[in-house]
């Protein structure tokens, strides 16, 4: 099939770019390389350098691509960034994503795939695991842009016909993720581990989060496009791990032999957040099979290879 996979570049998408490759498809990416990278990009995927608020240039890419799966993982997806600049998330994961429904529905596109979060729509759960009929409070601008963006799909695919599947990820992490950023403790913490420096844990570290390999996040993409239409999914294990024993694992894979730095609490964040993924389980067939053990020698293994790079 002809895909568009927006943040192809970036850390998830990348990954999903490869999936879908790796199966046949034949896949355009569009990225404007904020947090992507171009040592990301599939060789094998045509590339398109545009940001997705660009909808001139994004009607262009629509006309010469017609795909017939849009999948959309490009988003600012920075917590403690959302905090400081609200707008610049309203823009980019409302109004860019409104461009891309636009042009779906305009170039007869068959679904559209949308990448939204668990660990932030939910807010501070009112129980655990949460499932899809938790209320939405989230806390943060991040996790308002991302679910705003859910209820248009609803109406696009009741007004227009237009098939979606919503994925809701939980924490993410594993290869190709940023280990200079603000978000993804698993590569920060892993970075700072290989070159000799001090992670800092905000708060008590007894914060948990749902943490799933992101080679299982490709997966539920692929069992999205054929299964879940018009639903959404919350895609994670149900179990929660917290900061401090993330810290202790990742010590032990890394040889790290510094005790952890806490700092203060960061405004924005939930506390704990675990998401019961029962529904994809049966009915897009979706369970995670890599491990948080074996996920983090992965990742580890991965980042002492850059390293040496």
């Amino acid at each position: 099939m002809r895909i568009l996979v927006t943040g192809g570049a970036g850390f998830i998408g990348s990954h999903v770019v490869d999936a879908l490759i790796e199966r046949g498809h034949e896949v355009a990416v569009v990225d404007d390389l904020s947090t992507g990278k171009r040592e990301h990009l599939n060789p094998r995927a045509r590339f398109y350098h545009l940001d997705i608020r660009d909808a001139q240039r994004l009607e262009e890419v629509f006309t010469a691509e017609r795909p017939e799966i849009v999948n959309h993982q490009a988003a600012r997806a920075n917590v403690r960034e959302s905090m400081a600049k609200p707008v610049l998330y309203a823009e980019v994961n409302v109004i860019g994503s409104l461009n891309l429904l636009e042009l779906s529905r305009k170039h007869g596109v068959g679904k559209f795939i949308y990448a939204s979060t668990g660990g932030a729509v939910y807010g501070e759960p009112e129980y655990l695991p949460a499932d899809e009929s938790h209320p939405i409070n989230p806390l943060d601008p991040y996790g308002a842009s991302k679910h705003f963006v859910e209820h248009y799909l609803y109406l696009y695919g009741v007004n227009y016909g237009l098939r979606y599947t919503t994925l809701r990820y939980p924490n993410v992490y594993g290869p190709r993720q940023d280990p200079y950023g603000e978000a993804g403790v698993v590569a920060i913490f892993t970075g700072q581990m290989l070159e000799g420096g001090e992670p800092v844990i905000n708060g008590s570290g007894e914060q948990e989060r749902d943490f799933v390999y992101v080679g299982d996040i490709a997966e539920a993409n692929i069992r999205a496009m054929e299964k879940g239409d018009d639903q959404i999914y919350n895609i994670g294990w149900g179990i929660g791990t917290s900061i401090n024993e993330t810290f202790a694992k990742l010590k032990e894979i890394t040889g790290y032999e510094k005790e952890a730095v806490h700092g203060p609490a960061k405004l924005g964040e939930v506390f704990k957040v675990y998401l019961d993924a029962s529904k994809a389980q049966h009915e897009l067939g979706w369970v995670p099979r890599v491990g948080l053990d074996e996920g983090m020698r992965r990742t580890v293994e991965y980042f002492r290879n850059a390293h040496r790079d």
